[in-house]
């Protein structure tokens, strides 16, 4: 019998046109402002002060950029049984973000979301998944978009449709001109996962490991906020507003505990790797940062 590494389970492509991603709505508060940039590891220097606005309601809040990535989030969608989807096979492939105005630090917020476009990499092979998502105030102004491709493994032969074009960040050259080493914490992903991604993946055990990982492994979107904690210090000097967007590819997953080094060039380019096993864990990554005095 074959294990669930091994199982093929092609996705249901017209399950999948037919799916309506739902909405999300959510209202924020100066706490949850608050708990998200915990949740990916800042205010862990007790005397960097500049971190306090971010962690500290009463000092703040102010918004961690990547915090669009869970604001209003419709949750673990793919574990919909209309979604078409073995949400066992399910692992992220990339994401952006743009920040278009403001970021609300509480009243309701709300998303949309769709899937775009699948890829159909063959037979026994993997399935891409693209959507999209847009975020909007009480007001109704759209304050960020975002894009994500959900690699889906021996999900193909399933028939592509959509919009399926990536276009890749190329490599950098030379060494980078920043490096900067944060480390995560074991307990991270459940934390984390309190953001509302309850993607068993990140805390079952026997199940991470029934699917080939050494254990349960930290969100990529968590990984993208330890990511963006570094570009923001390092680029940005902790002010919020010149963080625009950014996106990556994620090429390996992180194990809660491990250390983040967030490699940086000049040009705008990132990559990240897990020090402990010198793995690559984020490329093709690209942050876009405002002028000191532009916002």
């Amino acid at each position: 019998m074959p294990s669930m590494r091994e199982m093929r389970v092609p996705v249901d492509r017209e399950k999948l046109l037919a799916f309506a991603i739902p909405a999300g709505r959510q209202t924020l508060t100066p706490r949850d402002v608050a708990f998200y940039a915990l949740s990916i590891g800042m205010g862990q220097q007790a005397l960097d002060a500049s971190e306090l606005r971010y962690v500290d309601p009463v000092q703040g809040p102010e918004v961690m950029p990547a915090m669009v990535l869970v604001l209003a989030h419709p949750g673990f969608w793919l574990a919909h049984p209309d979604s078409g989807v073995d949400p066992k096979m399910v692992l992220h492939g990339s994401q952006d973000f743009e920040i278009l105005a403001p970021i609300p630090t509480h009243g309701e917020v709300r998303s949309t979301s769709r899937v775009t476009g699948l890829s159909d990499k063959g037979e026994g092979k993997a399935a891409i998944i693209f959507s999209d998502t847009d975020l909007f105030d009480e007001s109704g102004t759209r304050f960020a978009r975002m894009n994500r491709t959900i690699f889906v493994r021996n999900g193909g032969g399933c028939g592509s449709f959509g919009e399926t074009n990536v276009t890749a960040t190329p490599a950098p050259e030379g060494a980078p001109d920043i490096v900067l080493d944060l480390p995560t914490r074991p307990e991270q992903a459940l934390y984390y996962r309190l953001n509302g991604d309850f993607n068993p993946l990140h805390s079952d055990s026997a199940l991470a490991t029934r699917l080939g990982f050494q254990r349960p492994i930290l969100h990529g979107l968590c990984t993208m906020g330890v990511i963006a904690h570094a570009l923001l210090r390092c680029l940005a000097d902790h002010d919020s507003g010149r963080l625009h967007g950014m996106s990556l590819r994620f090429s390996a997953p992180v194990l809660p505990g491990e250390t983040i080094r967030t490699e940086i060039w000049n040009s705008g380019q990132f990559r990240a790797r897990a020090v402990e096993r010198d793995v690559v864990v984020a490329d093709q990554g690209f942050v876009t940062i405002l002028p000191a005095g532009a916002v």
